[in-house]
C-alpha cells in the first residue's frame, strides 16, 4: 500500500486509529501529529480516577509505551498543524514543514469554552481538558481546606465538585439555570445534585459570575463577583461550561463545518482524502439520519477504527449509540443512547428515586420513541447495560409496561 496517512491530533481518535491501521494490515508512513507533548491519551480520567489520586498516568495511555515505535508510527509531539492544501494533498505545519499525504484524519477535538470576565486570567481560575490541567487541579486540591467554586452544572463540574469535597474542600457549584444536567429530567438530574449535596456540596442555581476578584496583590483569586451582588470567597475556580469544537483547521481548508466538521456516516469530509473523528467530528448517524456531535470517549473510541477502517476502502460506518459513563458521590452510572430521539421521549423508570437511599440501590431510565427504546441509563446496576444496548440497537417494539416491571429481566426483552 503506497500511502502516507496523517493524524492531526493526540486524543483517542488519533491513537485507536493508527492502532487499528496496523490491525488492518496498513504498512505504510503513519505520522501522528499532536500539540501536546504527549502519546496520546484518555481525557476522562482526568475528571475522574486520575483527578481523584485512584490512578496515574499509564492508566491514561491510548496504546502502551513503547507500541508507536514498535508499529512504526512516527509521533511529532509538540507540533501543531497550520494548513491544510487539499489540492497538493500536504498539511503544513507552524514550524512551516510541509507533510504529504494520501489520507489524513482530523482529530483535532475541542477547546474549553471561556468566560470572557474580568478576572479571567488570574492564578487559581482552572478549565479542565488537558493532562496538565488535570494535574494542576489535583495538585491544588489533594491538600483539602481550599474555598472551591465550580462554574457549570454539567457532568464534568460535577465530577471535580466529588473529588474536591473527598480531598476535603469546601465546594459550592454555580448554576445559571435553575435546573441542573440539563440533557435529564429535572427528576433524574435532582438525584446527582442531592447526592453531591449528601457529600456537602453547596449549590447556588439562578446565578452567575461577573467577575473573578483578586486578592491585594492582583494576581491570586480571592472570590467571585455574581450577578447578585454577591461575592463567594474563593480560592480556586473551575469553570466547565462546555467545550467548542476545535475547527480551525477544517475552516481554513473551506471543508464543510457546522457546529463541527461536517463527515458522512464513514467520517469522510466534504474534501476528499480528508476525515473527521472524535469531539470535533459532526458524524451522520445512521440510525436518526441526523448529524451529530458527540464529546464522549465511546465517539472517539469508534470513530477512530470507522475511520481508519474507512481510509483504507472499508465499507465501515459509525453506527453505535454514543455512551459515556460517570463515577460520583456513591453513584455510578452509564448511559447509551441517542440525545435528539430521546428528548420529549416516554421516561420509563425500574426502580426508585423518591429519597437517595433508594436510588443508590440503583435504578435503571430508559426512554421509548415511537414503540422503540432510543436510551436507557442505568445507576449502581451495570450489568443492565449490555441489555440496554441490544434494545436500542434491534429499534425492537417494545411494551412500556413490560420494560417497567423489574420482575422481568431486561436481558430476557433484549434476548441476550
Amino acid at each position: 500500500m503506497n500511502q502516507s496517512i496523517l493524524i492531526a491530533g493526540g486524543g483517542l481518535a488519533a491513537g485507536t486509529a493508527a492502532k487499528t491501521l496496523r490491525q488492518e494490515g496498513f504498512d505504510g508512513p503513519i505520522r501522528i501529529i499532536g500539540a501536546e507533548r504527549r502519546p496520546p491519551y484518555l481525557r476522562p480520567p482526568l475528571s475522574k480516577e486520575f483527578l481523584k489520586g485512584t490512578g496515574d498516568e499509564a492508566d491514561l495511555e491510548v496504546n502502551p509505551a513503547g507500541w508507536y515505535d514498535a508499529h512504526n508510527v512516527e509521533l511529532l509531539l509538540g507540533e501543531r498543524a497550520a494548513q491544510i492544501i487539499p489540492a497538493s494533498h500536504m498539511l503544513r505545519l507552524e514550524n512551516d514543514a510541509l507533510l504529504p499525504y494520501s489520507k489524513l484524519l482530523i482529530a483535532t477535538g475541542a477547546q474549553p469554552r471561556a468566560l470572557d470576565l474580568p478576572g479571567a486570567q488570574l492564578g487559581g481560575v482552572h478549565s479542565l481538558r488537558r493532562f496538565e490541567d488535570s494535574l494542576a487541579l489535583r495538585t491544588e486540591l489533594s491538600g483539602g481546606g481550599r474555598r472551591v467554586v465550580v462554574v457549570g452544572t454539567g457532568w464534568i463540574g460535577f465530577e471535580v465538585a466529588a473529588a474536591a469535597r473527598e480531598y476535603g474542600n469546601e465546594v459550592t457549584v454555580l448554576g445559571r439555570h435553575t435546573t441542573v444536567l440539563r440533557q435529564l429530567e429535572p427528576a433524574l438530574a435532582d438525584v446527582f445534585r442531592r447526592a453531591l449535596e449528601a457529600e456537602g456540596v453547596s449549590f447556588r442555581l439562578g446565578v452567575h459570575p461577573v467577575e473573578f476578584a483578586a486578592g491585594g496583590d492582583g494576581e491570586a483569586l480571592s472570590g467571585v463577583a455574581l450577578n447578585t451582588a454577591e461575592r463567594l470567597p474563593a480560592d480556586l475556580v473551575l469553570v466547565a461550561v462546555g467545550v467548542e469544537p476545535d475547527v480551525t483547521l477544517a475552516e481554513e481548508a473551506r471543508i464543510a463545518v457546522r457546529n463541527g466538521i461536517v463527515t458522512d456516516a464513514s467520517l469522510r469530509t466534504s474534501t476528499e482524502d480528508v476525515f473527521a473523528a472524535g469531539d470535533v467530528a459532526s458524524s451522520l448517524q445512521p440510525f436518526t439520519g441526523q448529524h451529530v456531535r458527540s464529546e464522549h470517549w465511546s465517539n472517539a473510541l469508534n470513530g477512530g477504527k470507522v475511520a481508519a477502517k474507512a481510509m483504507l476502502g472499508a465499507d465501515s460506518q459509525l453506527d453505535l449509540a454514543p455512551y459515556f459513563y460517570t463515577d460520583q458521590a456513591g453513584l455510578s452510572m452509564e448511559y447509551s443512547g441517542y440525545w435528539q430521539l430521546v428528548h420529549r421521549a416516554q421516561l420509563v423508570l425500574r426502580g426508585s428515586i423518591d429519597t437517595l437511599e433508594a436510588a443508590k440501590e440503583g435504578f435503571v431510565a430508559l426512554w421509548v420513541r415511537d414503540g422503540a427504546l432510543v436510551g436507557g441509563m442505568n445507576v449502581n446496576l451495570s450489568r443492565q447495560q449490555k441489555a440496554i444496548k441490544a434494545l436500542i440497537a434491534s429499534r425492537a417494539q417494545v411494551d412500556p409496561a413490560r420494560l417497567a416491571d423489574p420482575s422481568l429481566p431486561l436481558a430476557e426483552l433484549a434476548g441476550v
